[in-house]
């Protein structure tokens, strides 16, 4: 079969995630710009498959017995870049910013101070976006420091968290542009005005972000710098960053249905922490996050998922809501 960009048959899965788990896919398109992005999703679903998307790999938990049809990686949609002043008489209006693929080498950008803006394609690591704003001095992402996924999976689900005074923060807090392929498989432009993400949800539908812009604070580097670090260190310190894991298995509930526990708060209570099932064991350090000590088959992630869940809801009553992706195969 001819696809629109680099693709791989029965290609595993289970590597390009960051719980380690999974099967193959029968076909993994690789497109290398949102242009080829806009082709693999129009192609897929002429070929009479539904594509699913996969960014960094974070947030999912893929069936070991593989999965039929087409999945998209992003990996190589890796492009970050800054707007560039015109030159001297040039029409100032036309595309946007998401259109200056290549930027002129011969025109100079303005000061960071000036235009604090970046664009970036859906698959820019978060980590490489928050040094990029850092360097630049660019405020808005401290704390998303060691955050993994790409920026493409951070936005459809406006990825983020609290501070322990409540204090939510989350990508939409940064973007000012969002460029989707539609359900049309055309390309859209949505502003920050028109977009009304929820808590864990970009609620995009399914339409799938190819690109954004994000819009930043100017701040002394050494400054978020020190934020960026400092954030980090206390993550570090209650969270298993170094551990085989899909990040936050649960979304925090209501604060009023759970009279302000988190859900890693309730796990704990409820006598999660430690519990295991095969190489799958729910992490000491942090209640909601499912750790794969290096044995982990999906199933024992499934499994272990569920009953903890339903401890859960025995112990306080509140039943929690999924974060991660489950792409199980039916």
């Amino acid at each position: 079969m001819q696809w629109p960009c680099a693709s791989l048959k029965d290609a595993d899965l289970g590597a390009r995630t960051t719980l380690r788990v999974g099967g193959s896919v029968e076909w993994l398109l690789e497109p290398a710009n949102p242009d080829e992005l806009r082709a693999a999703i129009v192609r897929a679903k002429d070929e009479g498959f539904t594509p699913r998307v996969l960014g960094g790999g974070a947030n999912l938990v893929i069936d070991d017995r593989g999965l039929p049809g087409v999945v998209i990686a992003t990996d190589r949609m890796n492009f970050v870049f800054r707007p560039m002043a015109p030159p001297p008489g040039a029409d100032e209006g036309g595309g946007g910013l998401l259109d200056e693929v290549v930027p002129s080498a011969r025109v100079a950008p303005p000061d960071p101070a000036d235009d604090p803006r970046l664009a970036v394609w859906a698959g820019v690591p978060l980590p490489k976006l928050c040094r990029a704003a850092r360097d630049l001095g660019y405020s808005g992402l401290e704390k998303m420091a060691g955050v993994p996924g790409q920026v493409g999976g951070g936005i459809a689900m406006n990825a983020g968290g609290k501070d322990p005074d409540g204090t939510l923060w989350q990508m939409s807090d940064v973007v000012e542009q969002i460029r989707v392929v539609n359900e049309l498989g055309e390309f859209e432009d949505i502003d920050a005005e028109a977009w009304a993400p929820g808590y864990r949800d970009g609620r995009l539908g399914d339409a799938v972000v190819a690109g954004a812009v994000l819009r930043f604070e100017p701040r002394p580097k050494a400054e978020v710098a020190g934020d960026s670090r400092d954030y980090l260190r206390r993550k570090n310190a209650v969270q298993p960053v170094t551990e085989w894991s899909a990040g936050c298995v649960f979304k925090n509930p209501d604060p009023e249905v759970s009279g302000g526990r988190t859900a890693g708060l309730l796990v704990d209570e409820a006598g999660g922490k430690g519990r295991r099932i095969g190489g799958a064991i729910i992490s000491e350090r942090h209640g909601n996050f499912l750790v794969n000590t290096g044995e982990a088959s999906a199933e024992d992630v499934f499994t272990l998922i569920e009953e903890t869940r339903a401890r859960v809801a025995e112990h306080s009553g509140v039943e929690l809501e999924l974060e991660v992706k489950l792409w199980r195969r039916h």
